[in-house]
């Protein structure tokens, strides 16, 4: 019970995001999510349209895959991941 309450234990996906990784400090932070599954489907859409993004995380995430997620995009790119964003197109 407790399984399906709390969603999926150990989620899909831990290896694309990037845990105290200052190598993105600089990047900017498109949107911030609670939930690694929520955050994975923003990323693909934006690497579906060529544009280079990464999830990150100052600390690892709870064994649900929630915590303090931040989809970010090399600096200078944010508002234009930000209207793709908002245009699913």
């Amino acid at each position: 019970m407790w399984n399906v309450a709390g969603g999926e234990l150990r989620p899909d996906g831990l290896d694309q995001l990037r845990i105290g990784d200052a190598r993105y400090d600089d990047w900017d932070v498109v949107r911030d999510f609670s939930d690694l599954e929520t955050a994975r489907a923003f990323r693909q859409s934006l690497t579906d349209r060529g544009v280079d993004a990464v999830l990150t995380s100052d600390w690892p995430l709870d064994e649900w895959g929630r915590g303090d997620i931040a989809l970010r995009v090399p600096e200078g790119r944010g508002i234009d991941a930000e209207e793709m964003l908002e245009d699913p197109e």
